[in-house]
């Protein structure tokens, strides 16, 4: 059987903790590049990605990593997106895409674009698809499979460059959705700005509450609570960032969010039990629909592996009328 042909000759990853190393992993176990160029901010990590192996080649800057290289994506957090487009900028080949990684769109757009040369294709995208874990021991080739990609081409970009990318995504394993910048920020500040916004002030309230009782939360977290906690291990840096760049749609969420927990409030006071069983139902439902839609398992306890009961010195009750 023949071997694929890639869909780039040359990428160049900018950055290389979760999602560029998992970038890096997928494109080489699916045969999407030829050639891997990567780079990291810190000569620490550059010598962790040579030991790790995933790239072909770890350069020392942004520049040198870019050179002749047919695709670029960005992979870091998005308030430094903008000096790293004027950063490798002039040092860009004609014809190449650049993409980026980051949760945000809007600001991701009007701070690389003014940066990027005529001739060069920017798309930038979306994969929405993570672990709390970060660096480029994190990665995994999997990562991407079954999740979505969201490309947000700007306005009169090259139907062709789009076309490209897309199939690279695909290749991942990822599957594609294209939306204006706009849309894009204004849907993720409901799935996914706000409820890391909110398990942050969960997970920070209980950190408040005091040594004696901050033990016993840990100690007894339930489902709910170490759920929350997993989302607030995740990176500060890229969140604060992702929050700082999407201000105006998480400030828009967050009021909505604000009206519906007075509405809840109410309901407890007034001791409203309709009110509450109504909107935990449609809550529910749209639990179903996540699950139905493959974006997560039906497993119970979100298919966590349980450990095996401790064998027992009791005789199992009605073993003999059954053996």
């Amino acid at each position: 059987m023949s071997q694929k042909a890639p869909i780039f000759q040359r990428i160049a990853l900018i950055g290389t903790g979760l999602i560029g190393s998992s970038i890096a992993r997928a494109a080489r176990a699916q045969s999407a590049a030829n050639t891997i160029i990567a780079t990291a901010r810190s000569a620490a990590t550059r010598k962790r990605v040579v030991e790790l192996g995933f790239a072909d080649q770890v350069v020392d800057s942004n520049a040198a990593a870019v050179k002749d290289a047919d695709l670029v994506i960005v992979c870091i957090p998005v308030g430094a997106c903008g000096d790293v487009a004027k950063e490798i900028g002039p040092h860009l080949k004609p014809g190449a895409i650049v993409s980026d990684v980051g949760s945000v769109k809007g600001s991701v757009l009007r701070d690389m674009a003014p940066h990027l040369p005529k001739g060069v294709h920017f798309i930038p995208a979306h994969p929405v698809a993570g672990t709390e874990y970060s660096g480029p021991d994190a990665g995994f080739a999997e990562l991407f499979v079954d999740r979505w990609c969201i490309l947000t081409p700007p306005e009169k970009a090259d139907a062709a460059a789009v076309q490209k990318l897309t199939a690279f995504w695909t290749a991942l394993g990822a599957k594609v959705e294209t939306m204006t910048a706009d849309h894009h920020d204004l849907v993720l500040a409901i799935t996914s700005h706000l409820p890391h916004l909110i398990a942050y002030t969960i997970v920070g309230t209980a950190d408040e509450l005091g040594q004696v009782t901050r033990s016993e939360v840990l100690q007894f977290s339930a489902g709910g609570f170490r759920d929350f906690t997993r989302i607030a291990a995740s990176d500060p840096t890229m969140w604060r960032d992702v929050f700082l760049a999407n201000k105006d749609a998480v400030l828009e969420m967050l009021g909505r969010f604000n009206e519906d927990v007075s509405a809840l409030t109410k309901a407890i006071r007034k001791g409203d039990g309709d009110a509450l069983f109504e909107h935990f139902t449609r809550t529910r439902a749209i639990r179903k629909g996540i699950v139905e839609l493959g974006q997560d398992s039906s497993a119970p306890d979100f298919g966590r592996p349980h450990p095996h009961l401790p064998d027992s010195p009791l005789p199992r009750p009605y073993a003999a009328d059954n053996e």
